[in-house]
């Protein structure tokens, strides 16, 4: 059955995370992605080890599923040509450039919405299309850091750590992508409008401190390192195993912390669980530490498994991939690759019972299918080869 965003026609100008993975998620659900890449700057990604057995990286082949490529060179004027008769027939333009930059190339919104009025154009920068950091350089760090999301990420003894994956990339550009999008798609379906789309990463990752804000805002208290209940200003925290494994300590409510403490042999911490104050909390946590060292790994492993105390384990990458739960739920799948061969890869999270997530193919080499899309929208053999003998195309 076709995905439940079929008949949806994406043309995806972006590279490395953010974009790729908005538009991967549009492809799962059933959207017709084409990347348009340069063939002379090729995304950063194709070449991240390791390799897959098709040549391309393992991470461009996830980030890439089911979508073509078609290698062009939009500095050249029959490079933009081939833009301008391809954004006829698609509704959703992504792009990752600084802003101005497609402007300048004769694709920016205003150019592209002159020949398709009903064009949806989302634009995914750090820092948004205004303000005055509009055309600074960024990653997902700096993101995070801008954003004051760094702020409180940390210990007090270290100071502000990196986190592990990539916020302000994914959960901020990547997903309030498609948001906007699927958003613009049922505006235009009302009113026939398209519109253009202004995704900051910084803005992104700024709207996620859901539940410090408001506090912050209205009391001015303000969240540090180790302030707040969720990041480590409590007993929530992860504690070392005897044999230097960890397990997170999540059961904040008393009817849970009961019962871990029960299980760890300690029941008269548990009124002290609710104890905010600064001295109260590092004395507690101490008393947790030395009992969590007691136990080994494996041997807590059977004492928190037969109770419901929101204690789990730290697993690796490795030990969350074969975990029971994760195998059950299906995250993991096997997509198929042009030269046969199969990739596994992280699947789609979202569970629909109609209409599920599909994968057709691992990430393509680029350029795959410049010639095939070209003769889709009228272009003929001389007429390729013309644009393919000036450069335009790869």
């Amino acid at each position: 059955m076709p995905g439940p965003l079929a008949g949806l026609k994406v043309l995806d100008f972006s590279g490395l995370l953010p974009g790729p993975f908005a538009t991967m998620m549009l492809a799962d659900l059933g959207a017709d992605v084409l990347r348009v890449e340069s063939p002379t700057r090729p995304d950063m990604v194709r070449h991240i080890p390791p390799q897959s057995s098709d040549g391309n990286s393992a991470a461009h082949g996830y980030l890439n599923r089911s979508k073509r490529s078609i290698a062009i060179d939009l500095k050249t004027k029959q490079g933009l040509e081939i833009v301008q008769r391809l954004v006829k027939d698609y509704d959703i333009v992504i792009e990752q450039f600084r802003p101005g930059v497609m402007d300048r190339l004769g694709a920016g919104y205003e150019a592209l919405r002159a020949i398709n009025p009903g064009l949806i154009y989302c634009s995914i920068t750090g820092y948004g299309q205004t303000g005055p950091y509009k055309d600074r350089a960024g990653h997902d760090m700096n993101y995070l850091a801008i954003a004051g999301v760094l702020g409180y990420n940390g210990r007090k003894e270290t100071g502000p750590a990196p986190i592990s994956v990539q916020v302000a990339d994914v959960a901020g550009g990547s997903c309030h992508a498609v948001i906007g999008v699927l958003a613009a798609v049922l505006h235009r379906g009302r009113t026939g409008e398209g519109q253009h789309i202004d995704v900051s990463m910084t803005d992104a990752a700024f709207s996620l401190h859901a539940l410090t804000a408001p506090g912050a805002l209205m009391g001015g208290e303000q969240p540090a390192l180790e302030s707040t209940q969720l990041n480590g200003g409590s007993f929530y925290d992860c504690y070392e195993t005897a044999d230097g494994r960890h397990y997170s300590v999540g059961g904040l409510e008393p009817q849970f912390f009961m019962q871990f403490c029960a299980a760890i042999g300690r029941p008269e911490l548990a009124p002290q669980g609710l104890n905010m104050m600064p001295d109260a909390v590092a004395a507690l946590k101490t008393e947790i530490r030395a009992e969590m060292k007691k136990k080994t790994y494996a041997e807590w492993a059977g004492v928190f498994a037969a109770i419901d105390s929101c204690t789990e384990p730290v697993l690796t990458f490795a030990e969350a991939a074969a975990h029971p739960h994760i195998v059950a739920r299906e995250l993991l799948v096997e997509v198929p690759q042009l030269d046969g061969g199969r990739q596994q890869q992280l699947a789609s999270p979202i569970k629909f019972s109609r209409t599920p997530a599909s994968y057709q193919y691992s990430g393509v080499t680029l350029g795959q299918h410049t010639r095939e899309v070209l003769a889709e929208i009228g272009y003929s053999e001389d007429e390729i080869s013309a644009s393919r003998a000036a450069g335009a195309i790869y």
